[in-house]
């Protein structure tokens, strides 16, 4: 015979799980999803890590000071992923932000997997971030010219 407070927790459980959508997956800052219309493919964070191959260093403007970056080109990964650079594409964060931007035909975008060598995670505002490797002549004191930053992504759509 199991202890009541054990069964009160396996009835809450039935329910919850009872309750939840069908079809539903839960995401988890361990993998990105990429979706096209009824495609799903979820890409481990580790393995976006383990590819990381652009190294730089530069002013991050949110932190106010040189940070060294780790990730990979976002462009060569849409084309992994999608077989081309979308025009347009949502983003879903993990703190429920949403966006839907566009112009990623670009190899200044850089999909960033580390920071000062480390993995990003949710604190550091992982598990993955896009980020510009040259901004040019914006000013980083004004952070409205990085509007388009994005952080703690945890999905990427092609929007229909």
């Amino acid at each position: 015979m199991l202890p009541a407070n054990h069964v009160r927790r396996l009835l809450v459980s039935l329910v919850f799980l009872s309750l939840w959508p069908a079809g539903i997956t839960l995401a988890s800052p361990d993998v990105v999803v990429f979706q096209q219309g009824e495609q799903e493919t979820r890409v481990e964070v580790e393995a976006l890590r383990e590819r990381a191959d652009v190294h730089f260093t530069f002013f991050d403007p949110y932190l106010a000071e040189e940070v060294d970056i780790t990730g990979l080109v976002f462009r060569d990964l849409l084309v992994e992923q999608f077989g081309e650079v979308p025009e347009r594409l949502a983003f879903t964060a993990w703190d429920d932000y949403e966006v839907t931007l566009g112009g990623w035909d670009d190899p200044n975008w850089i999909l960033v997997t580390h920071h000062d060598g480390e993995p990003l995670g949710l604190r550091e505002r992982g598990p993955v971030r896009l980020v510009e490797r040259d901004y040019g002549d914006r000013d980083p004191a004004n952070l409205r010219n990085f509007n388009d930053w994005v952080w703690m992504i945890r999905g990427i759509e092609v929007p229909r």
